[in-house]
């Protein structure tokens, strides 16, 4: 996204780069008369594109999202009336926290959420107002007021703001935009504040990582305090950290494969075992058939037996189902939000995100799937044969 100077917006030229990199000059500011440009034809589709932002309890949108040990995003509302309390409603992983409402919020997500909503005001047929007047239609947005400015109010923005370089783009230029694109211009707009007490709240902005420490500081606080080193700068330490991740996550989908191998064979093994057992429900009506009224009480035992060594193995198969439904859908939560981070996350983001989701993709490259002669074998129906033998 091209920045604008503080020249007055009749003057100041205005260039927008293409994919060959070459320039090409391009007006300034809407002209009198000129129909708005209709929304682009993608837009219907953005609320398909990104689904992977809501809650995925209630598929809402939520100003409070958070994301628990397993990587999924759930909002408050939904971890407030999960039953049973202390488990992810959807994988049915352990939250640690005894209230049930995990720590970390999903500040990804809910960043998004917040710019597809200007995204939409873009594209909307109305077109959004301008943010300081509020009469007059918008021309520009300033993505580091975050407002909407009519041709009036962006003169006077330029004016009061022109020791600064504030990034504006034309509103018509943005709805031509797909929503991937505003929202990865968007989040080249954040900055990361220096971590020291009292510098945070007063705007000084960071460039540098002390690794000691693990924190954003400012030069003033770099120089100044020595026990702060080894230094590096804080673009390639948040890029670190995204390729650790991206690295992890890889090593992870390689795992997985062998975590859906093991489903296969189990859901194999669970339609086995309802093979087995009706056929042999059916054997067992066979046999007890040509038999007189004085056995018709050996039949029901031995019913009962199968219905019994059924029942036995559908619930052994099933909690394993459940363990290993459970990581494949953490694996997957973690790869779609490794994913979006790269795609999508700010810089304040990753470091405020990037340990936890780290810790939690440690963990599952931790798990193992427990060996096929170490599960019980159910459906073994070898003791009913044995009666009916004997019978």
């Amino acid at each position: 996204s091209p920045s604008i100077s503080c020249a007055p917006m009749e003057s100041f030229p205005h260039t927008h780069l293409d994919r060959d990199s070459t320039a090409a000059p391009m007006e300034t500011g809407p002209q009198p008369g000129t129909p708005p440009r209709s929304p682009p034809s993608c837009s219907p589709t953005v609320e398909d594109d990104f689904q992977f932002i809501l809650c995925e309890g209630c598929r809402q949108e939520s100003p409070n999202l958070k994301l628990l040990t397993c990587l999924h995003t759930m909002c408050l509302g939904c971890l407030s009336e999960n039953k049973p309390v202390g488990q992810c409603p959807v994988c049915r992983t352990a939250i640690p926290q005894a209230s049930g409402i995990p720590d970390m919020d999903n500040l990804l997500f809910t960043s998004l959420q917040a710019r597809l909503k200007v995204y939409k005001k873009i594209v909307d047929s109305d077109g959004p107002r301008c943010s300081r007047c509020r009469g007059e239609a918008a021309a520009v947005w300033c993505s580091e007021c975050e407002e909407f400015l009519c041709t009036k109010c962006f003169e006077d923005h330029q004016w009061f703001f022109k020791k600064r370089s504030h990034e504006a783009r034309r509103v018509e230029d943005l709805r031509a935009e797909s929503a991937h694109r505003f929202l990865e211009d968007t989040r080249k707009s954040c900055n990361l504040f220096c971590s020291s007490p009292g510098h945070a709240n007063q705007g000084h902005l960071s460039s540098i990582y002390c690794r000691t420490c693990e924190k954003a500081l400012c030069c003033s606080c770099a120089l100044l305090d020595s026990q702060h080193a080894p230094f590096c700068d804080i673009r390639s330490e948040t890029q670190r950290r995204q390729e650790e991740l991206g690295t992890m996550s890889r090593q992870l989908k390689q795992k997985r494969s062998s975590f859906e191998a093991t489903y296969a064979a189990l859901r194999d093994e669970a339609a086995r075992l309802e093979q087995t057992q009706r056929e042999t429900r059916e054997l067992i009506r066979q046999r007890v058939e040509q038999l007189v009224r004085l056995i018709r009480q050996e039949e029901e035992e031995l019913l009962g037996l199968v219905e019994a060594r059924q029942e036995q193995g559908r619930r052994e198969l099933a909690r394993e189902l459940e363990r290993v439904e459970g990581v494949l859908q953490r694996m997957e939560a973690g790869e779609r939000l490794v994913e979006k981070m790269s795609l999508y996350a700010t810089e304040q983001e990753v470091m405020d995100m990037q340990p936890f989701i780290k810790h939690q993709l440690e963990e599952l490259q931790r798990l193992q799937l427990a060996a096929a002669r170490d599960r019980a074998q159910p459906g073994d129906f070898a003791e009913c044969r044995a009666r009916l033998q004997a019978l």
